[in-house]
């Protein structure tokens, strides 16, 4: 009887402390899910690429890949980019099946999760749970699929509600708008107490790091205190929605919504993109980063991989 394997396909990142938060998830994955043979794989910038990761999975005796996206919110990544790799690498087996489930998405664990991380730096900063003189900017990474762009600000209304704040906004790190500076500007023109900055991110890494950042400049401006809270990283309240994800992926049921997809509908702005053949866009990055010792085959004291670490490759 074949075994079955789980693929974590993460996106990849720039910051040696980004890519080693995404492997301490590995770690503890791969022992919550001791019956798998559990693996990972990058779209860009790290290595191994997914194509490696599977190459190993199955040199391992696997036949069956469960794909879990390391992936927040449903955008152009977890619709086409993992996707379209999954079905490339599937092809070059015969006997191979992968199963791709939902990434992360609206969910009460990721509210709660949250929650969690406001109320810690509340108490960090000895200050008061009341928060109705508050103001709560959620920023998230940002797509060009407003279906994916709903859901931080559909989780950002509940959060305002849920916990009693003032406000609430959303501003992005990245391709949507507004961008973190252009939020933090917007939320400046209304007399806060305090301004509760919410990343909606996995680890740290250059766009966490970007944030943190431009907060510490906006400090310099503003009368309200700003409070910046830390990334979801391995909280259990996370870990509870992968254990969903991976059933869903065994049932078959995890499925992205579709009712509001661009590529599904027409949905107003995005008429031309109904239809569009779902391809990557990470060919140019992909494992330009990598870590020779974990390409499949590879003897790490060669010449090759010597030769790289003194160039600084």
């Amino acid at each position: 009887m074949s075994k079955k394997g789980i693929l974590l396909c993460g996106h990849g990142s720039r910051k040696a402390t980004g890519t080693a938060a995404f492997k301490n998830l590995v770690k503890i994955l791969t022992q919550r899910y001791s019956t798998y043979e559990v693996d990972y794989g990058f779209l860009e910038f790290n290595h191994p690429l997914y194509e490696a990761a599977v190459e190993r999975l199955y040199r391992r005796g696997v036949r069956e890949i469960l794909a879990l996206p390391v992936i927040l919110f449903a955008g152009a990544h977890a619709k086409n980019d993992i996707p379209y790799e999954l079905n490339t690498i599937q092809s070059y087996y015969k006997d191979l099946q992968i199963k791709m489930g939902s990434p992360i998405g609206v969910h009460a664990s990721l509210l709660e999760l949250a929650k969690k991380r406001i109320l810690e730096q509340a108490q960090l900063q000895e200050g008061s749970n009341d928060f109705s003189q508050d103001c709560l900017l959620v920023i998230g990474r940002g797509t060009t699929d407003p279906d994916a762009n709903s859901d931080a600000h559909k989780l950002m209304s509940m959060l305002w509600e849920g916990m009693g704040f003032k406000f609430g906004t959303v501003a992005y790190s990245g391709t949507a708008y507004p961008d973190v500076k252009q939020g933090l500007d917007l939320v400046g023109q209304i007399p806060f107490n305090r301004i509760f900055v919410v990343p909606f991110f996995f680890f740290t890494g250059i766009l966490l790091e970007r944030i943190y950042e431009q907060t510490s400049l906006h400090l310099l401006n503003e009368k309200a205190k700003i409070i910046c809270t830390d990334s979801f990283n391995t909280d259990e309240l996370l870990l509870r929605i992968f254990d969903e994800r991976l059933e869903e992926a065994k049932s078959g049921t995890g499925n992205m919504n579709c009712q509001l997809c661009k590529y599904r509908r027409q949905i107003v702005g995005f008429e031309q993109e109904v239809g569009k053949e779902q391809i990557g866009h990470h060919l140019n990055v992909k494992g330009i980063l990598f870590e020779e010792e974990e390409k499949v085959g590879e003897n790490s004291k060669g010449i090759g991989v010597k030769l790289k670490k003194m160039l600084g490759l």
